[in-house]
């Protein structure tokens, strides 16, 4: 049933102006679509996901959503470029200098959005 169905992640914004700018200036992506309750925002092969204005606070905990790319070194430069500041933690694994960890064979990186949503851009193998 479930498993025919389209996915999408859906990220809460206390300042929904300030996460649409972070977006568009930050990560070069713009709504595909405006509606009263939030903005969807398109990716590749048909993955999408929806920008709410909600009251409360994201956790930042955990990694709220991923965009796999291809070449992280590359992506992570470009992202700091444009601003975009990534976590550092103590792991076994972890590389502080990149803020780039390797995990199993794929490559992982975090950095929280302006609303405090914890997402992630990783390669895998």
């Amino acid at each position: 049933m479930l498993n025919e169905a389209v996915v999408h992640a859906t990220l809460p914004c206390i300042d929904f102006d300030r996460a649409k700018a972070f977006y568009a200036e930050k990560l070069g992506l713009s709504p595909a679509e405006e509606q009263p309750a939030g903005a969807f925002y398109d990716a590749a092969g048909g993955t999408r996901f929806f920008l709410f204005p909600s009251s409360g606070a994201a956790s930042g905990s955990h990694t709220q959503m991923g965009f796999r790319v291809n070449d992280i070194e590359a992506t992570v430069r470009e992202l700091r470029g444009r601003g975009v500041e990534f976590e550092s933690y103590d792991f076994p694994g972890f590389d502080k200098e990149t803020c780039i960890a390797s995990i199993g064979g794929a490559k992982s990186a975090w950095f929280k959005d302006s609303e405090g949503n914890l997402l992630g851009v990783v390669q895998l193998s």
